[in-house]
């Protein structure tokens, strides 16, 4: 990983750090939560996804159990990302530090002893106890109806995603995949 790649991606999750603790003061909206199921049935007839779309990526991860997978959740109303991900059938393990923020683990993935190799040649185990390391992350990834794939500015837990929405939980390895490639 060159020193321009690892400051980026150190910026970045400093960012999102910051911007995860900023939400986790502000006032939750999700009183009167949506019903909504995940379906496949809730694509249109283009192919396109009516609800909100959840994509589970685990990029270059090498693993026997992938969890990856791109799930359509029926919704007419807004939803949490939480909720979606959680509708979409996928479990999410956040960190000690930051349970509810920072997403250590998707179904199981990347496992404790699972070992995560960094481009030093280091090697590392997801222990979920803190941020994890520039070289073995989830990031979490938020697609607008129309629009462009960008970082999510806030928590899973205060993501809000309307109809048409994408949200991408992608497993970075040393610095690959660097965004979501659909």
């Amino acid at each position: 990983m060159t020193s321009t790649t690892r400051n980026l991606a150190l910026t970045l999750s400093t960012a999102a750090l910051l911007a995860l603790s900023l939400t986790a003061c502000s006032p939750s909206t999700a009183s009167d939560a949506p019903t909504s199921t995940a379906s496949t049935s809730a694509a249109a007839d283009d192919g396109t996804c009516a609800g909100v779309t959840v994509v589970v990526d685990t990029g270059d991860l090498d693993i026997s159990d992938d969890p990856s997978d791109t799930v359509c959740v029926d919704t007419d109303k807004t939803i949490l990302g939480t909720d979606a991900v959680t509708e979409a059938g996928f479990t999410t393990v956040g960190t000690t530090t930051y349970p509810d923020d920072v997403i250590c683990r998707v179904n199981g993935v990347p496992a404790e002893e699972t070992e995560l190799t960094g481009d030093d040649g280091a090697a590392y185990h997801e222990t979920c106890a803190d941020m994890p390391p520039a070289a073995a992350y989830w990031g979490l990834w938020v697609k607008p109806a129309d629009g462009e794939w960008d970082y999510a500015q806030t928590g899973l837990s205060a993501l809000e995603l309307n109809p048409g929405d994408s949200v991408e939980l992608l497993f970075t390895v040393n610095g690959a995949p660097a965004s979501p490639t659909s």
